[in-house]
């Protein structure tokens, strides 16, 4: 199962499942991450006019990156990886999470897209298979996010943020 491949220092853990019959639900009990989440911290950054230490960026990408490669060892690709599903403990780790829309690639290619379009890569945005490489395109928007404080691609439409990603093209530089 997914909860058991999963278990790593950098990814947060699954703790239970079970179904409320009062509403109905499915409720999944997760480890909880008291530190906040990295989209927060950038919020606060922009709020203060202050950006990130360059250690402190390194420390994030480099836990991250160890979640991510435990997963694709297994696998599984993130398939929604953004700064707010980046969770932060207060003594400084920092940790996957929000993994609903996980899945294992058993062929090692992935047809559905899924994701925040921010931070989807060229593939899922021109609905091609795609594979680890998304996940890591993905982290990639989250470390430019957490440099420059916004994210690499914007745009007001989401055809045009398409067109920009298909090109690589961040305001003022090209990939």
């Amino acid at each position: 199962m997914l909860e058991n491949k999963s278990r790593h220092p950098n990814i947060i853990s699954y703790k239970e499942a079970f179904f409320e019959d009062s509403s109905s639900s499915l409720c999944i009990v997760m480890e909880y991450a008291d530190g906040g989440d990295f989209y927060e911290r950038i919020r606060e950054h922009i709020k203060r006019c202050t950006h990130f230490h360059e250690d402190y960026i390194w420390k994030i990408f480099i836990q991250t990156v160890r979640g991510l490669r435990a997963l694709h060892n297994h696998k599984i690709l993130h398939r929604d990886l953004k700064s707010a599903n980046v969770f932060l403990m207060k003594d400084g780790r920092a940790k996957l999470g929000d993994l609903n829309v996980s899945k294992i690639a058993k062929r090692g290619l992935l047809y559905t897209q899924t994701g925040t379009p921010y931070y989807a890569s060229p593939e899922v945005w021109r609905d091609l298979p795609y594979d680890a490489k998304s996940d890591i395109w993905s982290l990639g928007c989250v470390m430019y996010e957490a440099a420059s404080l916004k994210p690499p691609f914007r745009a007001q439409s989401m055809d045009v943020l398409n067109q920009r990603v298909q090109k690589g093209k961040v305001k003022g530089l090209i990939i």
